[in-house]
């Protein structure tokens, strides 16, 4: 019973807030959501500039690693080689 009284609850509460955001609380509603979009904005661009530093950052590293990793495979060849 607990289930569809909760089913219910919610699609009254749905409805309620519908009717108040279309026909009570529009004007209000509709500058919320557009003062909403410069923030947006702003922090979207700031996420985007960090997640393209950290992939630039992350691509030298593995460079650089990929560099070591082939400069101690050539090292270890050349200490093979050499008779003793």
């Amino acid at each position: 019973m607990g289930k569809y009284l909760a089913i219910f609850l919610g699609i009254v509460a749905m409805i309620a807030g519908l009717y108040l955001v279309i026909f009570v609380w529009w004007r209000e509603f509709y500058e919320l959501v557009f003062g909403f979009i410069p923030p947006i904005l702003f922090f979207g661009g700031l996420i985007a500039i960090i997640a393209g530093i950290s992939s630039i950052k992350d691509a030298r590293r593995q460079k650089k690693l990929e560099e070591e990793a082939s400069a101690l495979q050539e090292e270890q060849k050349t200490e093979e080689q050499k008779p003793e």
